[in-house]
């Protein structure tokens, strides 16, 4: 319900610090119809220029349902598709061999999503979790945030018409209970452990006739390293956080910008949320989340890259001869715990199938479909995730909301332990910096894989981080770190960490060269590697990010200079010698475009579009020890490979095929990218700069080549809820946001693409914290939300 409040009348009920009636404007004035009731929860919700809310409530129930209610009234559909995944009922509603979209699993049908979270749901563990007492389990202060956006989810239901024509009068629309919530938050945490293992845990059976044959060792080796490597275009991002060494006056400065998918449900969704006296922040949540995912309060910055540590591990069981579906450990037998999920299947019988599970997880005949591991008659695999009892990422966040000093997102860390896969990078106003892998990790140490690796944990753990482990020997097991808050995982002592650097950066390598002259080393194996060849995003950024170190004086316009200049590494690495190849190819007018390109993945840029064609079929096409004729060099790990190889077969290959391509297309080889690189919203196009991974572009966009729509039509991950955050010595931060993909997937709405025309202009949002510049912002909505 919309009210233009006079200030008298404007209270949120039990607020006695700072209320938003000494807060609102007298230009804003009209006699609200009623006042909340004290009897139900409520929350003042002030909208300001793009549909940002900012979220005032006097508790944490309270602001979880103006959450709630805030997130339903943006995003109804794409939350309600959640639920529907979570409660194991994708194939009642679209059928069993659909496709779900990613978001909160890698379940490649319907059908095995549901097997899966419905047998999650059944076996009660979620609700054992909220019953697990803090720190191990969530705080009462994020199970009251649950509770409350169930119940402001439920009330904004009950209040509007559904307008997405996504969902619109769809039966799957339905109200939602904490437990709900706290199950998509599960399904956050396992993403990377379960989540990946969904279509082998719920195939794997028991072995019945003629056993199939193994692939070699050597060859799932190959496939776990390419399943686990962080620059695979789905995931990723960027941040730098510079200490007060750098910048012109003292204090921290932050750039996040990390890459996530532009549909689904794993989009951000930007808010404010505001308890007087007890919390204040500003940022990105993951959709269905409760809290603050990215962002910043008064005194601190954040944000998080994916990280390279490996999520789970995999135990090698020893079937008892005489029970397939029993093990041995020590010698002993123990029968796996049979698991009997049923699911409704829409225009069909329901179907039942066994899962099975042991004391190191559930049993799983593959990860992905490149990596079987089959379940003989003498062996089967157990996949251990540490975070399938980890509900702990909402007071991790909390922790961060909170903060006042780098040390205290650090103490965040150490104290909730919550994060599942990603690194943390952060910045504050007393000149703080900071980087640290601090992900929940299995307590797999080097020592231990050496000692308890089976065969294909020899192969699998040097190249991918992913230990096998001999499970017929109780002394195998993960053990227990005196200061981690669960056993089975590596604790905080072991974490690599980089403080007050004059820059932290990371592009999804490893914390190797978080920064380059403060390389960091010792840290197992399983957090990622060390001297081993970078990604060209991690070395354009290092280079970019560098420079700017040494430049020094440093300020938020220069965080937001680094953000759109579009500079691609790739072509500054190898155009010369592009070109020199070039001269002696017949494509000459390819070989002049490129000559006048400006090295950028601008919009206006011509020439962008065939070097992107041309990278691609490159990369592909010729090895990678073919591609470069200077290798990789680990004491100069920024500057090395280089010098390309356009000797290699392949090179001129690419040129043609790039060239060919475009010209099918009826596309100028030199026409500027945003002409080919355009997302269209409501009929309008909207062209998009930046580049792919290969190109190593800081603004990331992975775009979804359709020659026939006019190139790039879409895009289907890249840089998401950016923000450039520093201070001034105010009580507000100085903060410059945008959201690529705007607020809303409802093409009815006004915030369905307004941030998306900023982002394609190369502006930002001026970031609304303190209140003054709330009640100031022009057309600003007051909501009154309540039950």
């Amino acid at each position: 319900m919309l009210l233009r409040v006079r200030m008298r009348a404007l209270v949120v009920a039990g607020v006695g610090v700072a209320s938003a009636a000494a807060l609102l404007p007298s230009s804003a004035v009209a006699q609200p119809a009623e006042r909340p009731s004290d009897r139900g929860l409520s929350a003042v919700i002030r909208y300001t220029e793009y549909g940002i809310p900012h979220i005032l409530a006097k508790d944490y129930a309270n602001l979880g349902f103006g959450t709630g209610w805030a997130q339903a009234a943006d995003q109804v559909c794409t939350l309600a598709q959640g639920y529907v995944t979570v409660r194991g009922e994708r194939s009642r509603f679209f059928g069993a061999d659909a496709a779900p979209d990613g978001s909160l699993s890698s379940a490649s049908r319907n059908l095995s999503s549901d097997l899966y979270f419905r047998g999650v749901r059944e076996s009660g563990t979620v609700e054992k979790l909220l019953r697990t007492p803090a720190p191990a389990g969530p705080s009462g202060d994020v199970k009251a945030m649950m509770r409350g956006f169930a119940a402001g989810y439920n009330a904004w239901l009950a209040k509007n018409e559904v307008t997405d024509p996504a969902c619109k009068g769809a039966s799957w629309v339905r109200p939602v209970t904490e437990l709900d919530v706290a199950a998509q938050g599960f399904a956050v945490s396992v993403l990377g452990g379960q989540g990946r293992g969904i279509d082998g845990i719920t195939a794997a059976q028991p072995p019945a006739g003629a056993p199939k044959a193994a692939p070699s060792a050597k060859a799932q080796a190959a496939a776990a390293e390419e399943l686990f490597r962080a620059d695979d275009g789905a995931m990723g991002s960027n941040a730098v956080a510079f200490s007060g060494r750098t910048t012109a006056n003292g204090r921290g400065l932050l750039l996040g910008n990390p890459h996530y998918p532009w549909q689904g449900g794993r989009r951000f969704w930007q808010s404010q949320q505001t308890i007087p006296g007890e919390l204040n922040v500003a940022g990105g949540s993951l959709l269905g989340t409760v809290t603050i995912s990215i962002g910043h309060n008064a005194r601190v910055a954040w944000s998080h890259t994916v990280a390279t540590g490996t999520p789970l591990n995999l135990h090698q069981l020893t079937l008892d001869p005489a029970d397939p579906t029993a093990y041995l450990v020590d010698g002993k037998s123990e029968r796996m715990v049979r698991r009997e999920v049923t699911v409704p299947v829409k225009d069909g019988p329901a179907v039942t199938r066994a899962q099975w599970w042991t004391r190191y997880g559930p049993v799983v005949n593959g990860l992905g479909a490149t990596l079987p591991l089959p379940w003989t008659a003498s062996t089967a695999y157990a996949l251990n995730d540490p975070n399938a009892v980890n509900l702990r990422g909402s007071d991790t966040a909390l922790g961060f909301s909170k903060a006042r000093s780098t040390g205290d997102v650090l103490a965040a860390l150490k104290r909730r332990q919550g994060l599942p896969w990603v690194n943390t990078i952060a910045a504050d106003a007393a000149g703080g910096s900071l980087f640290t892998q601090s992900q929940v990790l299995p307590r797999i140490t080097n020592e231990l894989a050496e000692r308890c690796s089976t065969p294909l944990g020899r192969l699998t753990y040097p190249s991918a981080g992913l230990a096998v482990l001999d499970g017929s020997t109780s002394s195998c097991g993960l053990g227990a770190d005196p200061d981690a808050v669960q056993p089975g995982i590596l604790g905080p002592a072991r974490m690599p960490t980089l403080v007050d650097a004059p820059y932290a950066e990371n592009s999804n390598d490893s914390a190797w060269l978080a920064n380059a002259d403060r390389p960091l080393t010792g840290y197992e194996r399983v957090f990622g590697n060390v001297g081993t060849q970078r990604s060209m995003r991690t070395r354009g950024a290092v280079e970019d990010v560098a420079g700017l170190a040494e430049k020094g004086r440093l300020t938020v316009a220069d965080l937001q200079k680094q953000q759109y200049a579009n500079r691609v590494p790739a072509a500054d690495l190898a155009l010369g010698d592009v070109l020199e190849g070039c001269a002696a190819l017949p494509r000459k007018e390819a070989c002049e475009v490129l000559g006048r390109w400006d090295r950028k993945a601008d919009t206006t840029s011509r020439g962008a579009l065939l070097f992107d064609r041309f990278w691609r079929k490159l990369v592909a096409g010729v090895p990678a020890a073919e591609l470069w004729k200077v290798p990789f060099d680990p004491k100069d790990p920024v500057r090395t490979p280089r010098t390309l190889n356009t000797a290699a077969p392949g090179f001129a290959k690419a040129l043609d095929d790039a060239v060919a391509e475009l010209r099918a297309a009826g596309v100028a080889l030199d026409a500027p990218l945003g002409e080919h690189q355009f997302v269209v919203r409501n009929g309008k196009r909207i062209p998009i700069h930046g580049g792919t991974e290969a190109l190593g572009v800081w603004n990331k966009i992975e775009g979804v080549w359709n020659p026939a729509a006019g190139g790039y039509a879409e895009v289907s991950t890249g840089s998401s809820y950016i923000q450039a955050v520093g201070w001034d010595g105010s009580p507000c931060p100085v903060a410059r946001t945008v959201l690529s993909y705007s607020q809303s997937s409802n093409a009815n709405s006004r915030h369905f693409s307004d941030q998306t025309a900023v982002f394609s202009g190369e502006r930002w949002v001026t970031s609304r914290f303190c209140e003054r510049d709330i009640w100031r912002a022009p057309g600003l909505r007051v909501v009154w939300a309540r039950q």
